[in-house]
């Protein structure tokens, strides 16, 4: 069994794949455009993104454009929750992602023994970060 995240875009989806990738140092594991699958679509649609895999390390974020006769709505319905090896990788991914998003809660030094913060991102996408401090 595997848990997979799937964001849907407003024909940004290409552009927010790149900016995955490097915001959380990952790579685009595939895209496939509109253009490129046996049904047809408009030629507003071709070029962009049916479906794509971004992997950060062994996680994959998959993600498409919305369909022709869908749009997407930003919001609070889905989150998505990285836990760092390092406190150095974490700030670094975090600052990132929130470059023209906002932060909605600083990284800060919690209860549970973590540094944790939050942010939703340019595209309205919300993301946690956790790096769980060493126990001793």
């Amino acid at each position: 069994m595997s848990l997979n995240v799937y964001l849907f875009f407003n024909k940004q989806c290409e552009e927010a794949m790149n900016f995955y990738a490097d915001a959380l140092e990952g790579t685009i594991d595939s895209l496939v455009r509109y253009g490129d699958a046996p049904m047809p679509s408009s030629d507003a649609y071709k070029n962009l993104v049916m479906h794509g895999v971004v992997m950060i390390g062994n996680i994959k974020i998959m993600c498409s454009d919305s369909s022709e006769h869908t749009s997407v709505q930003s919001g609070n319905q889905v989150a998505i929750s990285i836990t760092y090896p390092s406190e150095q990788k974490m700030e670094a991914s975090f600052k990132k992602l929130t470059d023209g998003g906002k932060v909605t809660m600083a990284l800060q030094e919690t209860f549970w023994g973590a540094k944790f913060g939050m942010c939703i991102d340019k595209y309205g996408i919300s993301w946690m970060f956790n790096y769980d401090k060493p126990k001793g």
